[in-house]
């Protein structure tokens, strides 16, 4: 069996496996819709402070701080809830590039749909104050695609130290810090209407962030998974 052969059966699988039980989807969607109505009322509690010029640099990092959470809770346990008896299983009849490209797939579509209906959610409790509402989905969309590739290799190291969620967080920070600024400053440049071309910097080092993590992925998931 090739190699996409291989990357669409899994991705199949996990496809299948998450429609059947919803676990992870409707976890994830209730985290942010309990999430973004706290925060409403919250900004409730300071009818002042909408007015604030402070207002859109709050909005911006807040909705990022949402969605930061819900993708570790969407994709953090995507190795640890494998028994091992599955990854045995894969062993015998994949090989570990395409578990660990299905992996990512599925976790960038699934952060992607849990993405838009967060920023639906998020627009239709707040007031919309985007100057560029493309844009700025666009930064929703690549910030989804870093989360799930950065998170999903992180899993995968997570699980063969024994789940340890501790060292997922201390490999977690040094990387996606860098990635969470570079999102800020991109989608705040969106909300403000700036020119787009001021915001191509930090698209190239995004997608340069991504690239990287995904060739790193496919060199060093073979050697954790003959562990």
């Amino acid at each position: 069996m090739s190699l996409f052969n291989q990357v669409k059966f899994l991705l199949k699988k996990e496809i299948v496996l998450e429609w059947r039980s919803k676990y992870a989807f409707n976890g994830v969607l209730l985290y942010v819709v309990s999430t973004v109505f706290i925060c409403y009322i919250s900004f409730n509690l300071s009818p002042g402070f909408s007015s604030n010029a402070g207002y859109s640099i709050v909005w911006n990092v807040l909705f990022w701080i949402i969605l930061l959470f819900a993708s570790v809770n969407a994709i953090a346990k995507s190795f640890m809830q494998e028994s091992s008896n599955r990854l045995l299983y894969y062993y015998t009849i994949v090989s570990a590039k395409a578990v660990i490209l299905s992996k990512i797939i599925y976790n960038s579509l699934l952060m992607i749909l849990l993405s838009v209906l967060a920023l639906f959610i998020y627009l239709l409790f707040f007031k919309n104050t985007l100057g560029d509402p493309l844009y700025y989905f666009l930064a929703v969309l690549a910030g989804s695609i870093s989360f799930s590739t950065v998170f999903t290799m992180l899993s995968a190291i997570a699980s063969k130290a024994g789940n340890n969620g501790t060292l997922m967080a201390i490999l977690c920070f040094p990387i996606i810090i860098p990635v969470i600024l570079l999102l800020v400053r991109f989608s705040k440049n969106a909300m403000d209407g700036i020119e787009r071309s001021a915001s191509y910097h930090d698209m190239i080092v995004l997608t340069a962030i991504n690239a990287i993590v995904i060739v790193t992925s496919l060199v060093l998931f073979p050697y954790l998974w003959r562990d």
